[in-house]
């Protein structure tokens, strides 16, 4: 398919992700099991139930625009998570819970990015409802973002403190 209009590449980036999401929801067991951190562990705990609700509101999303949700797949989640494996492999302790936090804010991080595109898309489309939809989810990623950060504050000086 050519996206050669706002709506195929607001339908386009949504597709993608819905795919991100999908692939998120079966990494974050991963991650929650791999943490030595009890904080850090309930965060990507509490972060998939909010990434299940997320889906739903992408499905919404699609019901509203007539369209299917299937079809693609996000390379740049994959890579992501992938990357996010290995982490959990190369490390141990306080060290692999700090570096779960920096893999889990990339994600997040590539989230919010995608989620303000698509959420612009939708407003300059006149798709009120759908942005509404969307700016849930950014919000949802941006707290998620914020609470990994103070998680880090901690769990970085405790790696730093039992590394010396």
């Amino acid at each position: 398919m050519t996206v050669d209009t706002m709506e195929k590449l607001l339908v386009d980036e949504l597709k993608d992700l819905y795919s991100a999401e999908n692939q998120i929801t079966k990494a974050l067991p991963k991650m929650a099991k791999n943490a030595s951190s009890e904080e850090l562990r309930k965060a990507f705990e509490t972060h998939l139930k909010e990434t299940e609700g997320q889906i739903k509101r992408l499905d919404r999303v699609f019901e509203v625009l007539e369209k299917t949700c299937g079809g693609k797949t996000c390379k740049a989640m994959k890579g992501l998570l992938e990357e996010g494996a290995e982490v959990m492999e190369e490390t141990e302790g306080d060290v692999r819970d700090a570096a779960l936090i920096s893999a889990a804010q990339k994600v997040e991080h590539y989230e919010m990015a995608g989620y303000g595109a698509v959420r612009t898309y939708a407003q300059l489309l006149g798709q009120k409802e759908i942005a509404t939809l969307l700016q849930q989810t950014l919000d949802e990623e941006g707290e998620t973002d914020k609470k990994l950060t103070q998680i880090a504050g901690k769990i970085n000086k405790q790696a730093q403190r039992n590394a010396a």
